[in-house]
Order: C-alpha cells, then sequence, then structure tokens
C-alpha cells in the first residue's frame, strides 16, 4: 500500500508534465513541425491589435448571414494555400474578375475580411488573415481599383463553412468581399 501511494505521489507529477508538452506541441501554427528552421513568432502587439478588433458573434448569426448572402450576386473569394499568405496562381483571374465588377458598379466601399482555418491558435489566424487580406488589397490597387478598401481580419472565429472537412477548411483560408454602402 505504500509502495502504491509513493508511485502515485512521484508519478502523477511527471505525467502532468508530459502531457503538457504534449499539448503545447499542438499549439502554435499547427504545421506539426516542430523546431523548424524559420518559424515565425507573431509579434505580441499585432496579437492584441487583431484581437482589439474582432467581435465574435455567434453561429446561427453567422449561418443566417451567410444564407442571406448567398442569394445575391456576390464577389468571389479568393482561396489561400496552408499557412500562406501569398497569392495563389489561380486567384489572379478572380482578383481581376472582382476588380471588373467593382469598377463597373460603382461600389463606393469594400471590407476584405480575411480569413483561417480552425487550425493554430486564434492569435495566429487572426495575424494571417489580416495578412491574407492586406494581399488581396495591395493586388487590386496595383490594377488599379481606386474605391476605398478596407482590411479586418476574423481569423479563425467567423468561419464561412462551420465542417470539419479539409474542402471546408479551403474555404475558410480565404478573403471574402463584402460590399458596404
Amino acid at each position: 500500500m505504500r509502495q502504491d501511494r509513493m508511485l502515485w505521489v512521484v508519478g502523477a507529477p511527471i505525467m502532468a508534465v508530459l502531457a503538457m508538452q504534449g499539448c503545447s506541441s499542438l499549439s502554435g501554427s499547427g504545421t506539426g513541425q516542430e523546431g523548424r528552421a524559420g518559424e515565425e513568432r507573431i509579434k505580441e502587439q499585432a496579437i492584441k491589435e487583431a484581437t482589439a478588433r474582432t467581435v465574435s458573434p455567434d453561429r446561427s448569426e453567422l449561418s443566417a448571414k451567410h444564407e442571406a448572402e448567398s442569394g445575391k450576386d456576390l464577389l468571389m473569394d479568393v482561396l489561400f494555400d496552408f499557412d500562406q499568405d501569398s497569392l495563389r496562381a489561380d486567384a489572379l483571374p478572380v482578383l481581376e474578375a472582382n476588380a471588373k465588377q467593382l469598377k463597373s458598379s460603382g461600389i463606393p466601399r469594400i471590407v476584405l475580411e480575411g480569413r483561417g482555418d480552425e487550425i493554430g491558435t486564434s492569435a495566429y489566424n487572426l495575424v494571417l488573415g489580416e495578412r491574407r487580406a492586406r494581399s488581396v488589397k495591395t493586388y487590386l490597387q496595383h490594377l488599379g481599383l481606386s474605391l476605398d478598401l478596407k482590411t479586418t481580419s476574423y481569423g479563425k472565429d467567423r468561419p464561412l463553412c462551420f465542417e470539419h472537412t479539409n474542402e471546408c477548411m479551403q474555404k475558410n483560408r480565404s478573403v471574402h468581399f463584402t460590399v458596404k454602402e
């Protein structure tokens, strides 16, 4: 009995430390490549700024908004690769078509909503979503679009798709165009 108690007293703290180390490898960028060269660290100030701008609505509100928009003639979303903020080759024709539509429609203001998938921390995805939105804004400005372009990031906290599938996560790794009057 005394030996069992001794194992418990010594073993429990060791197991707790091992469990915490295992959990810590699940946070961060979610790449599963611990200690890789050039791993990015997000500055604390960027996290505070991105977090201060985000207010999370409930899931039913998001679903209702997305369903209400689905019947309209919407601008196409720009998709990104996992953990990337650079524009893909298939994004350029989408951006050119969106720019053409925006120029002809006379829309005065657009908000570019950057998003991330469910992998990684909320703070990391907020910063990644902001970088994605800025990439889109820069390209649109390069195309000569002169309307009021604002950027924001919802990270993984306001997904466009709620399923836990690869296809759904790809939809969430995007920049969504929202028309503002």
